[in-house]
């Protein structure tokens, strides 16, 4: 027998006997319904991720993000607000029996209950449907948790101090204070002051800052012997020569008044005085000027 006579080459099957190119498939049969993914899918998304990318960078140009003062870890008074997808979550802790020693219960229980719901609902309702009516715990379930997070975030906008919120986070100039001067000295005495206004006078938990308002020497002592707002009377403790020291030192933007640096009744004073100087020295001109007429 001849080499190759009567036999036949069957070959390999996991060999395609033909190799086709890749080319997408003939789309033609199903108009309108699917196309090919590269590259007219994915080319359509980078289109508008582009629009919408774009977008984001205008907005961030236009209107930044909002910043407040340098974060106080002694400030105590801060009212935190967490930004909107959690306003649900931050309402959920003011209610009694989620906050104080019930505080696992609204920052771990409930939110693990409802989630784990959420989660368990393809599991809890496992039919083929797709009309919401008739998968009535699925629906009910995202219908439940859609409300209740709609309500709690509404109710957390309307109860929040927007007003309080955006002065205690105002960014202000601080006031360089002159830490050597007596009246400072006596601040740093009073317990009471440094609990509210904080020991650099510069506004603490429950204070704003001493020097933001323009008031002079009587205006600061009738304001700590009486009160303002929400602000007690009677909180100095001293004497009478040490109230009128510190209270200058306020008013005088936290420096000695006994340096002339600044200060309503310095400022005062010194424009007394020199308006003073001035029609003194106008009177001696007018009456130099006479005598030289004679």
């Amino acid at each position: 027998m001849h080499r190759g006579k009567g036999m036949k080459f069957v070959g390999d099957s996991r060999v395609p006997a033909e190799r086709k190119p890749n080319i997408p498939k003939d789309y033609s049969e199903y108009p309108g319904k699917t196309e090919a993914f590269w590259p007219n899918f994915l080319l359509r998304e980078w289109m508008v991720g582009a629009v919408f990318l774009i977008g984001i960078l205008v907005l961030s140009v236009a209107h930044p993000a909002p910043l407040e003062t340098i974060a106080d870890p002694t400030e105590t008074g801060y009212i935190p607000l967490p930004d909107w997808y959690f306003l649900f979550l931050y309402q959920l802790l003011k209610y009694e029996f989620a906050a104080g020693p019930y505080t696992v219960m609204g920052a771990v229980v409930i939110p693990g209950v409802a989630f784990g719901a959420l989660l368990l609902a393809p599991f809890l309702d496992g039919g083929t449907e797709r009309r919401a009516y008739k998968r009535p715990i699925a629906s009910g379930l995202m219908i439940l948790g859609v409300i209740s997070i709609i309500f709690l975030t509404w109710e957390s906008v309307d109860q929040h101090d927007w007003e309080a919120a955006a002065q205690q986070g105002a960014i202000e100039d601080e006031v360089e204070v002159d830490e050597s001067a007596e009246g400072y000295e006596i601040y740093q005495t009073q317990d009471s002051c440094i609990g509210c206004h904080g020991g650099d006078m510069q506004g603490g938990a429950a204070g704003p800052n001493i020097f933001q308002s323009d008031y002079d020497t009587d205006e600061v002592i009738d304001i700590i012997q009486n009160g303002i707002g929400e602000m007690p009377a009677d909180q100095f403790d001293g004497s009478d020569e040490e109230l009128e020291t510190m209270a200058a030192f306020i008013a005088n933007d936290g420096q000695d008044p006994d340096n002339g640096d600044g200060g309503n009744d310095n400022g005062e004073d010194n424009a007394d005085e020199n308006n003073g100087e001035n029609a003194e020295e106008n009177a001696e001109e007018d009456e130099t000027e006479e005598n030289d007429e004679e």
